[in-house]
């Protein structure tokens, strides 16, 4: 999960209008239950509500949250049939203060599950979600396949799928594109594994991040293997907060048969983690890394650093594994690198880019 661009949600709309609220009805929000789209028409009804009249813009610039709020707002405390207009124009909604506060106000997931128990997800489509696409929160025994996620590449915060505190899931054979993780593994998971998935645009397949609160619970047991990055920011990542409040560990992973295809940071570990625009560290990373394998990860790397393994300084990495790892550059002009620190990586087979000095 990034923090690190202002969140912008665009509606687009040709004239339309809202119609029928009754008098006392519960409502809840633009999308309310009660309220219907239908196409607009010229003839004016006993109340008619204009956003534009309230001060939205459309231009797909200006924040037109409270106009909307306001137009909505009018019309429920209107009696009898009530027309709102949104006319033709790019509204922009939904912001929020991610980008700069630390303690933001988080906006909603399209799909949360939440301590389930021998659970399966087959064929489900999720579009344009406001933050994560799907959570798994305290679940166990959880099967996930035939998902389709899809978001723009410049949308923060919308991780395909997070999962959190839960043991024994199983995802596969998906199709994930968004503007943050293609999935993000969390804190407190153990036996989980990620087969057979298609991820980009995106930010990757992540571990993390993880170090950020007290008491977070450990990771353990994570394989990820037969997965396509395709022009990701990263491929597999690693990533902990500097500063962390309590200690915790992420062990035995495995990263196998990996193919990167354009990807800028094939392979990372960052135990330096800041998604805000700068960070003061105070102090390293209090996760402790070890028994990662990365078997089998080849494709090109955008970036002439392939390999980049920056453990804490306060808690070194240990026993990380690197396997036949083939990666070129994707321009084809020169050979990539790697760079570590606080790492004394193990290498078995092809090692292309060569260990680091």
């Amino acid at each position: 999960m990034s923090l690190d661009i202002p969140f912008k949600l665009l509606l687009f709309f040709s004239s339309f209008s809202f119609t029928g609220v009754p008098t006392g009805a519960t409502t809840a929000g633009l999308g309310s239950q009660h309220a219907q789209l239908l196409p607009y028409n010229n003839q004016r009804t006993s109340h008619f509500f204009n956003v534009k009249t309230f001060g939205a813009q459309a231009d797909g610039l200006t924040d037109d949250t409270k106009a909307f709020l306001s137009a909505w707002n009018k019309a429920c405390q209107a009696t009898g049939e009530v027309d709102i207009m949104i006319p033709k124009g790019t509204y922009l909604v939904g912001h929020n203060s991610c980008s700069t506060d630390f303690n933001c106000k988080l906006l909603p997931t399209n799909v949360k599950f939440l301590a389930m128990n021998r659970t399966i997800v087959r064929g489900i489509t999720s579009v344009n979600s406001k933050f994560f696409h799907m959570a798994l929160v305290e679940c166990k025994n959880f099967k996930g396949s035939k998902i389709k996620i899809s978001a723009p590449a410049d949308s923060p915060n919308t991780d395909g799928i997070h999962i959190q505190r839960s043991s024994g899931v199983y995802f596969s054979r998906s199709l994930i594109g968004t503007g943050d993780d293609c999935i993000s593994i969390g804190q407190g998971n153990s036996q989980v594994t990620i087969t057979s998935i298609s991820c980009g645009p995106g930010h990757g397949i992540s571990v993390g991040s993880l170090g950020r609160y007290k008491d977070e619970g450990d990771v353990s047991g994570l394989v990820v293997r037969d997965c396509t990055m395709i022009g990701t920011s990263n491929g597999i990542r690693i990533k902990t907060w500097a500063n962390s409040p309590g200690r915790s560990a992420a062990t035995n992973m495995t990263f196998e048969n990996i193919n990167m295809e354009n990807v800028t940071n094939p392979i990372i570990i960052d135990q330096a983690y800041c998604p805000f625009a700068s960070c003061t560290p105070m102090g390293p990373s209090q996760v402790k890394l070890s028994d990662i394998y990365f078997k089998k990860i080849k494709g090109t790397s955008l970036s002439a650093v392939a390999v980049a393994l920056e453990c804490s300084k306060g808690i070194p990495c240990q026993d990380i594994y690197l396997e036949d790892v083939h990666l070129e550059l994707a321009t084809g002009e020169k050979q990539v690198t790697s760079t570590c620190k606080n790492v004394r990586a193990k290498y078995i087979g092809t090692q292309i880019p060569p260990p680091c000095a």
